[in-house]
């Protein structure tokens, strides 16, 4: 099988179980939301779930570049403690569709461009609901973190995760030294945990989070991670991390709305990117 011309080995392997989805028809739908993905993806280092047994089978994260992939997808130097390490990163459609041939379904970059890995130019706030929580309860903690943050000086956009909850995700330019984002993230998520404790917890310990909402800031340090949106997720069923608009919330009955289906019949309608103006947006991370 061709795929933006990229040969897909076995495209009939059954890579979702419960779904009936094959590799072939993986590779078609990130053939066909390239367009939306990539401006999301394309020269961020990246994070992979690759799953060489499909979504029921053993997964595992991969950062590194390494032998098997193809000439559309590019190692990056980057310094960590143990030294120069090769990360991966992709410019095109090509190199996407040559990563899910290496099996991968989930893709997480960076915060940072692979020109200036130093700084970060997306923070991202994982509204992660603890059991009991209802799915109205965190649409409203998600337009609760929005207020928030124009509140200080902030214009945020929204992405459903493809598991229980809602990214908020904040563009900076210029961007901002890992350190400052850092920081900023942690201070703003404490304060409104502490304001709103009956709702919140900026705490990762699962015993807390019973009834709350974890407001997981951790995502935002040199080297972190968060899934892309149009991204698959490699679960029972083939649900998408899908960019919304934030007058599209009130519509989402459920997280997990969004099917592989429903993505691509989102993708084939949009005259415009639910993210529109995302690059383009002049804000920086307040003096306090």
């Amino acid at each position: 099988m061709l795929a933006a011309g990229v040969s897909i080995t076995h495209p009939e392997r059954v890579v979702f179980a419960a779904d009936g989805i094959t590799k072939g028809e993986v590779a078609a739908y990130y053939a066909a939301v390239a367009r939306w993905l990539l401006p999301e993806v394309a020269r961020r280092p990246l994070s992979l779930v690759r799953c060489p047994d499909g979504a029921g089978g053993e997964c595992f994260f991969q950062k590194h570049h390494g032998p098997g992939f193809g000439k559309a997808v590019h190692a990056i130097p980057l310094r960590q403690k143990s030294g120069v390490e090769d990360y991966l990163y992709i410019e095109d459609e090509a190199g996407l569709l040559q990563l899910v041939q290496m099996n991968a379904l989930e893709l997480h970059p960076w915060g940072a461009t692979i020109d200036d890995p130093e700084r970060a130019d997306r923070l991202v706030f994982d509204l992660d609901p603890g059991e009991g929580v209802p799915w109205a309860e965190v649409r409203d903690a998600a337009r609760l973190v929005r207020r928030r943050l124009r509140a200080a000086g902030l214009e945020s956009f929204l992405r459903l995760s493809g598991g229980k909850g809602l990214h908020v995700v904040v563009p900076l330019a210029p961007a901002a030294p890992w350190d400052r984002a850092s920081a900023f993230c942690e201070a703003f998520a404490k304060a409104l945990a502490g304001d709103r404790p009956e709702r919140f917890v900026a705490n990762m310990r699962k015993d807390l989070r019973g009834g709350r909402i974890f407001l997981d800031w951790l995502r935002n340090t040199r080297g972190a991670t968060s899934v892309t949106g149009w991204s698959l997720r490699a679960r029972e069923h083939a649900t998408v991390a899908l960019p919304l608009r934030w007058e599209e919330l009130a519509k989402v009955d459920s997280p997990a709305w969004p099917s592989m289906a429903r993505a691509l019949q989102r993708a084939a309608r949009l005259r415009r990117d639910p993210w529109d103006g995302i690059d383009t947006l002049r804000q920086s991370l307040p003096d306090s």
